[in-house]
C-alpha cells in the first residue's frame, strides 16, 4: 500500500459484506495482513525520521517514565509475591517488549512494560495458590496462565477481534484512565505505609518527605512548559526532563552526610546482574505442573486476555489520539499477536508479563511532539466597572505541528533497560531510595487523574458560571446531566476499585470491558444526541488509525436520531431529542421548518448532518477531550 493512501477509503472494512464473508472468525489473518500491508511501506521512514533532537528528548522521557514505575511495581510485587518478582525481571519484562515492539511493531509509539494492574493479577494469583495450597506450584502455575493468555491472544488477533476497539470512546477510556491512576494514588500511599513496617520511625518519616518533594518537583517542573517563563526552547528542555532532574536530585539528597545518611533510609535492593532473583534457572518448569492445574489456570489465563485487550489497545489508541497530528496508519490485530508472543516468552522464564502502559501511553507520543508557541492579541473590556476602556492582551496559544513518528527513541529504550541489568547500572540502581518510588506513584497518577475528562467537567461544574469561557460547548447543556454523566463513568471506577482490592481481584477486566457496551446501548437512551456528542467523543478519530479497525463506526446516539427524525419528517414539528432529559434549547419546544425548505437547502444541511455525524464535535481542551 503506497504511504499517500486515503487511509478514510481503505480496502479493510466489514461493511456492505455478507454470508460467511462477513464473519471475521471466519476469514482469519485478514486484519493482521492489512495491517502489515498497511505500515510495511512506512518502515523505512521509521528509522529515518528518528535523527532529530525530539527522538533524544522522547528516549530519555520514556525511559524514566518506564523504568521507574516498574521498578515501583516490582517492589510491590516483592513484598507480596514472597519475592519471586525482583528487579532483574523487572528490568528483563521491560526489555523484552520494548525490543520486540521497537523493531516489529506496526505501532512503535506504543510503549509496552510494567503495569499496576499486572502487578495486581500476579498476586492476586500469589494468594489464590496459597489459599489452594499450591504456593510452591505458583511459578509453573502463573506460567500456564501466561501459556493461555498467549493462545488466546493469537485467537483474537488472528480473527480479528481488535475491531470492536474503534467503539471505544472517551467515556470508557477515561473511566479505565481514572481507575489506574487511582490505583497509581493509592500504591504510593502503600509504599510510604510499608517504610514504617520494613525500617526505623526516622527513615521511614524521611522518606516521607522524599517522596513528597519527588512528587511535587516533578509536577513543577511539568508544568514550567505550560508557562510563558523563560524561551520556548527552555521550557520544553525543563519540562521534558522533569522526571531525571528530580530522580537525580532527590537520590543524591538521600546522600548527604549527617542525619540524612544515618537515618537508614531503605534502598532499592542488590542482585546479581542478568540472574533471577530467586535461586532458580531463568525457564521454569512449567511441564511439571500437574494436569489438573493447568486447566484450572485456562479461566484465568481468559480473565487475563480481557484485561489486556482493553488495557493494550487503550494504550495504543491514547498513544494515537485525536491531538496528536499523526501521518502513519496503526496495527491493532499484529501488535495484539506480537503482545500473545511476549507474553509466551515472558510466561515461561518467570517475569511479569508486559502490556500497554495507561496512563503513561501518551505521554511517549507528547514527548515526540513538535509544539509551537504562538503569540494572540485579543481585546478585551471589563464589564465591572462599565465605564472601562478595552484593553489590548498577549497570550500564548499552544499548537501541535508535527509528530515525529519513529521507532529509534523505543529501540534506545530497551538498550539502555538491557544496560541496566549490568552489574555497575544494577549498583546505580541500590543507590536509589525507595521512598522516592512512592513520589513516582504520585506524580504519574496525579498527572493521570487531572487529564480526564471526568476531572475537567467535574471542576467545569464547580466553576463560577460568570467565568465560564462563552464558546465552551457544555454551556449549552445543564450541569445536571453534566454529573449525571460523570455519575455514569465514576460508576464503572468505583465497581472496578472495589472488586480490585477483594480476592475477585482478577475478574475486574470484566467490569472494564462492560463500560463498551454500557456506552453503546445504554447511554443513548438515557442522554439526547446533542448531550453526548458534546460530552463523549471517539478517543481516536483519525482515519489512519481507524483503518486498522474496519473504518469508522456511527455513534449510536446519532443512529437513533436519525431514525427519530425520520419518522417524524413528514409532522413539521420535532420532539426535544434522541434520548431524555434533551437540553438543547435550541431545538426545545420549537416549530421546525421542515416541511418549508427548498431542496438545496435540505441537500446542504444532509451534508452537515452527516459530516457532523462522522468527526462529532471537535476536540477542546475545555471539554476534556484533548
Amino acid at each position: 500500500m503506497d504511504p499517500s493512501s486515503d487511509y478514510a477509503s481503505d480496502p479493510y472494512t466489514w461493511e456492505g459484506l455478507s454470508g460467511w464473508k462477513s464473519y471475521r472468525t471466519l476469514r482469519p489473518f485478514r486484519g493482521m495482513y492489512w495491517d502489515v500491508r498497511r505500515r510495511l511501506p512506512w518502515y523505512w521512514s521509521d528509522i529515518r525520521d528518528g535523527f532529530n533532537y525530539r527522538t533524544l528528548a522522547g528516549t530519555v522521557r520514556i525511559f524514566f517514565i518506564n523504568l521507574l514505575p516498574a521498578l515501583a511495581f516490582q517492589l510491590d510485587m516483592t513484598r507480596n509475591t514472597d519475592g519471586y518478582f525482583g528487579i532483574n525481571e523487572a528490568l528483563f519484562s521491560s526489555a523484552l517488549a520494548a525490543l520486540v515492539f521497537s523493531t516489529l511493531s506496526c505501532q512503535p509509539l506504543t510503549v509496552v512494560g510494567i503495569t499496576g494492574l499486572i502487578s495486581l493479577f500476579n498476586y492476586t494469583v500469589f494468594a489464590i495458590t496459597e489459599e489452594c495450597g499450591i504456593r510452591e506450584l505458583y511459578p509453573q502455575f502463573i506460567a500456564w496462565v501466561s501459556i493461555w493468555a498467549a493462545i488466546t491472544h493469537w485467537i483474537a488477533a488472528i480473527s480479528s477481534w481488535c475491531d470492536y476497539m474503534r467503539y471505544i470512546t472517551d467515556f470508557s477510556s477515561n473511566a479505565f484512565g481514572m481507575y489506574v491512576a487511582i490505583i497509581y494514588m493509592v500504591k504510593g500511599f502503600q509504599e510510604v505505609t510499608a517504610l514504617y513496617y520494613e525500617s526505623n520511625p526516622m527513615a521511614a518519616y524521611l522518606g516521607v518527605v522524599i517522596a513528597l518533594c519527588y512528587f511535587f518537583s516533578v509536577v513543577m517542573l511539568e508544568m514550567v512548559g505550560t508557562t510563558t517563563l523563560f524561551t520556548p526552547s527552555i521550557r520544553k528542555f525543563i519540562a521534558d526532563y522533569a522526571y531525571p532532574i528530580a530522580t537525580v536530585w532527590w537520590t543524591g539528597f538521600s546522600h548527604i552526610r549527617g542525619h540524612i545518611r544515618d537515618a537508614g533510609l531503605a534502598r532499592i535492593p542488590h542482585t546479581r546482574a542478568f540472574y533471577p532473583t530467586t535461586d532458580r534457572p531463568w525457564l521454569v518448569a512449567f511441564w511439571t505442573l500437574p494436569v489438573k492445574w493447568v486447566f484450572v489456570a485456562l479461566p484465568i489465563g481468559i480473565l487475563l486476555t480481557l484485561l489486556f485487550y482493553y488495557d493494550h489497545n487503550v494504550s495504543s489508541l491514547t498513544a494515537q489520539a485525536k491531538q496528536f497530528p499523526l501521518k502513519k496508519p496503526a496495527g491493532f490485530h499484529w501488535d495484539f499477536f506480537l503482545l500473545g508472543c511476549t507474553c509466551f516468552i515472558a510466561g515461561i522464564v518467570g517475569i511479569p508479563l508486559p502490556n500497554g502502559l495507561v496512563p503513561q501511553a501518551p505521554v511517549h507520543t507528547d514527548s515526540l511532539t513538535e509544539y509551537k508557541d504562538t503569540l494572540t492579541r485579543s481585546k478585551e473590556k471589563d464589564i465591572e466597572p462599565e465605564d472601562s476602556d478595552w484593553v489590548q492582551h498577549n497570550r500564548k496559544v499552544v499548537n501541535a505541528t508535527i509528530v515525529r513518528e519513529q521507532r529509534i527513541s523505543h529501540f534506545l529504550m530497551a538498550l539502555a533497560l538491557v544496560g541496566f541489568m549490568t552489574g555497575p547500572l544494577l549498583d546505580v540502581l541500590h543507590t536509589m531510595p525507595r521512598a522516592l518510588f512512592a513520589g513516582v506513584f504520585w506524580a504519574v497518577g496525579f498527572s493521570g487523574l487531572t487529564a480526564m475528562n471526568i476531572t475537567q467537567n467535574i471542576l467545569y461544574c464547580l466553576t463560577e458560571k460568570r467565568f465560564v469561557d462563552p464558546s465552551d460547548k457544555r454551556t449549552t447543556l445543564k450541569k445536571s446531566r453534566i454529573m449525571y454523566y460523570v455519575f455514569w463513568q465514576m460508576l464503572g471506577v468505583t465497581f472496578s476499585l472495589a472488586v480490585s482490592f477483594t480476592r475477585a481481584a482478577i475478574g475486574f477486566p470484566v467490569i472494564i470491558i462492560s463500560l463498551i457496551p454500557l456506552r453503546w446501548i445504554l447511554l443513548p437512551r438515557l442522554f439526547a444526541e446533542h448531550e453526548l456528542l458534546i460530552l463523549d467523543a471517539p478517543t481516536a478519530d483519525a482515519d489512519t488509525v481507524l483503518a486498522s479497525m474496519g473504518g469508522r463506526p456511527t455513534l449510536p446516539e446519532v443512529r437513533m436520531a436519525e431514525e427519530k427524525r425520520r419518522q417524524q419528517a413528514g409532522d413539521g414539528e420535532i420532539g426535544d431529542g434522541s434520548g431524555s432529559g434533551s437540553t438543547y434549547e435550541g431545538t426545545k419546544g420549537m416549530r421546525s421548518r421542515e416541511g418549508f425548505k427548498d431542496e438545496e437547502e435540505k441537500a446542504l444541511e444532509g451534508d452537515e448532518v452527516r459530516e457532523e455525524a462522522r468527526r462529532g464535535f471537535q476536540s477542546s481542551l475545555q471539554t476534556g477531550h484533548a
